[in-house]
């Protein structure tokens, strides 16, 4: 008895090794993001070389909206590599050379599963406060109320932002 204990105790263990598909397949959907962030800039950076610098206020609304739906995508990429890097770390080993590195950034460093997403909600945050302005330009506020629905939401994102950081 004490045999197949072991032996199902060993397989337990190592089932934990499924998670490298987690880990592999966010780092090529981060891969995936980051390239398509990257062409959603390209085009109207195109435009605006082909027009020398001379853009009608339409071609600026699209340069704009195309940059922060480009921050956006960067920002659900790197989302995707803390979640990666997070996952192998609880799961499968740590990571030497982010140990031994001294210009290593804190927020790669996750202990645990609460550490991981403490980071992956304040990141989550920041996209959603993308979101809100990339929307946010686009509307056209015509009547007081609807002035006060931006001012409203953009209190909410800042009491957002000032309760993840007080702990």
């Amino acid at each position: 008895m004490k045999f197949v204990e072991r032996a199902f105790e060993g397989f337990l263990w190592r089932s934990r090794l499924m998670v490298l598909f987690a880990v592999l397949f966010s780092l090529l959907a981060a891969l995936s993001l980051f390239i398509v962030a990257s062409f959603e800039i390209l085009e109207p950076v195109e435009h605006l070389f082909e027009n020398q610098f001379h853009i009608s206020s339409e071609d600026h609304k699209k340069l704009v909206g195309a940059i922060i739906g480009a921050v956006d995508l960067y920002l659900i990429a790197t989302v995707l590599i803390i979640f990666s890097l997070g996952l192998y770390e609880l799961f499968i080993s740590k990571i030497d050379q982010a140990e031994n590195d001294e210009r290593s950034s804190k927020i790669l460093a996750i202990h645990s599963l609460d550490d991981l997403k403490e980071k992956l909600a304040k990141v989550v945050l920041m996209v959603l406060i993308v979101t809100f302005f990339k929307y946010a330009i686009h509307i056209k506020y015509e009547t007081p109320i609807e002035t006060l629905y931006l001012a409203a939401g953009v209190l909410m994102l800042a009491l957002a932002l000032y309760f993840s950081h007080k702990k």
